[in-house]
């Protein structure tokens, strides 16, 4: 591929546009001049050249190093964004927080804090990029009533890090409980169980990790081990009402109906209930479960949506 198609090409403008803009735009004159000289003008000088040939490998040299920081070499999972999903989910999140203001903050901040975790941390958080920075973003924006936190499937246990983060910035104190059955993989019914794509084994040693990163309130994390619809595992943490929980486990319709259930009966007045992987067409499952739940006699309210994830709010 010559210069001007690498240049011009779509994909190496969704990836290139963070870096280019970092470079002087006496580079771009630079470019505009040597590469797309008429015809007739004769070659460009032989300095433009140099020039040119170390630019693009200034250009090449930056895009590798914000690959290696972002991209999906090495974590499996790419964490670059876009103007339009961004934009999207600043929307998204100002309807449900009522302040465009406190969601761009938000988001922003969320993205930083997903990096740095997946950076220090073992393993990644589960979802896509926008999916994630929204509900961190989001949770805080709606005031739960208090700073009970349950979340049910957690993986790695990052995002639960994260959560708490973000709550200690808007002034909270979370007390954070974890069910999960930790069987070295990731579990879905009707999918197949394989290894993680970063490598790193799916049990409670590295929740443990990586709720450390999230400082005290991470460390006293309470983390229940077992499948949610277990009677014993239910009992064991249905001492308290919690303000905040997220439902993100087994993501079959059933499992997701039991879940939503069981939410009833411990979710605080005023409570918020979020529903992971709502309206994902890989996971019908859940959007069925939830507009079923909700046309029978609940205490949810349906707040909205942001990427993928529904907000509820317990009467």
């Amino acid at each position: 591929m010559n210069s001007r198609s690498m240049l011009r090409s779509s994909v190496s403008r969704r990836l290139l546009r963070p870096v280019a803009d970092l470079i002087d735009q006496r580079i771009e004159r630079q470019v505009r001049s040597a590469v797309r000289r008429p015809p007739g003008q004769g070659a460009p000088a032989a300095p433009d050249i140099e020039r040119l040939v170390r630019d693009v490998e200034q250009l090449r040299r930056r895009q590798l190093t914000f690959e290696l920081l972002l991209g999906p070499r090495g974590r499996g999972i790419s964490r670059m964004v876009a103007d339009a999903p961004l934009e999207r989910l600043y929307a998204e999140v100002a309807a449900l927080g009522g302040d465009r203001d406190a969601a761009v903050r938000n988001v922003a901040a969320a993205f930083r804090l997903l990096v740095a975790l997946e950076s220090l941390g073992v393993g990644r958080v589960a979802g896509g990029t926008m999916n994630i920075c929204g509900k961190l973003g989001t949770i805080p924006l709606l005031d739960p009533p208090n700073d009970e936190i349950l979340e049910i499937g957690t993986l790695y246990g990052m995002f639960s890090a994260g959560l708490v983060r973000m709550m200690e910035r808007n002034g909270r104190s979370p007390s954070l409980t974890i069910v999960d059955p930790f069987a070295g993989v990731q579990l879905q019914p009707g999918t197949e169980q394989r290894p993680d794509p970063t490598g790193a084994p799916v049990d409670e040693q590295a929740v443990r990790t990586n709720l450390g990163l999230a400082g005290p309130a991470g460390a006293a994390a309470r983390i229940q081990r077992g499948f949610s619809e277990d009677p014993e595992t239910r009992a064991a943490v249905s001492d308290r009402r919690y303000g905040v929980i997220v439902v993100d486990g087994d993501h079959s319709a059933e499992g997701v109906a039991q879940d939503l259930r069981w939410a009833e009966e411990i979710a605080a007045p005023g409570g918020i209930v979020v529903l992971d992987d709502y309206g994902d067409p890989h996971w019908p499952g859940i959007k069925q479960a939830l507009d079923h739940h909700l046309k029978g006699e609940t205490r949810f309210a349906y707040l909205g949506k942001a990427a993928h994830s529904a907000y509820l709010r317990a009467s």
